[in-house]
């Protein structure tokens, strides 16, 4: 069972920006993520195709369970 906590950025060109991050420290806190959104945004360290992080929009944490079968 993976879990990523995704963060979600509004750009400077409207457009929706993520930076997952893998195992988050579980529970989440909320207001740490925030922050940290916040943080990242004024930094201004992370540049994507549709333009600088200006906004913070959301998290989420994704829960995926992955099944392997062996065809032999």
């Amino acid at each position: 069972m993976a879990k990523t906590l995704e963060l979600q950025f509004g750009t400077e060109f409207g457009k929706t920006g993520r930076i997952s991050v893998d195992n988050p420290k579980e529970p989440i806190d909320e207001e740490a993520v925030k922050q940290a959104m916040e943080q990242i945004i004024t930094a201004e360290v992370f540049t994507t195709a549709s333009g600088k992080f200006v906004a913070a929009k959301g998290a989420r944490v994704i829960d995926r369970n992955v099944t392997e079968y062996e065809l032999v």
